[in-house]
């Protein structure tokens, strides 16, 4: 699975003109659930990305989470970040069919709920719109591949 984290100091997402979710301060998460991943990779990621420290302390160094920081996450599926881009028009062969990615998506959603963590989500599959305001900016991309 792979993810895009991004600090924020609000985000909301929108859905046929209708905010449908949408946090304040915390983190907005892109994920791309890929071919042959696992719920126990969802599980990973959901655990990483909770205790990711990337919130300033007292002295302004990146080192609390979003648990420590009390913060909210917005989850949104984004199948693009599998995008392969050897040449001009990106291909999305390696992402999950549908059915697996929705199934991954909601459990890494879930999990990031069961560790503490306020969720709200975009809609699998919709068109969306995601407005952010990025703090930092902080934005750090993890993949179970590569951690």
């Amino acid at each position: 699975m792979r993810c895009l984290i991004q600090r924020v100091a609000r985000a909301s997402v929108t859905v046929d003109d209708q905010v449908i979710g949408e946090i304040g301060p915390g983190i907005l998460v892109l994920v791309c659930a890929m071919q042959g991943d696992t719920d126990e990779q969802a599980g990973r990621l959901a655990r990483k990305t909770v205790n990711l420290r990337i919130f300033p302390d007292d002295q302004g160094r990146m080192n609390r989470s979003l648990l420590d920081v009390q913060g909210e996450a917005l989850v949104v599926s984004q199948f693009t970040l599998a995008a392969e881009t050897r040449g001009n028009r990106p291909g999305f062969s390696g992402a999950a069919a549908p059915d697996d990615a929705r199934r991954l998506y909601e459990q890494f959603s879930r999990q990031v709920a069961a560790f503490g963590a306020r969720v709200a989500n975009g809609r699998f599959a919709a068109d969306m719109q995601v407005a952010l305001v990025n703090d930092g900016p902080v934005t750090i991309w993890l993949d179970t591949q590569a951690n």
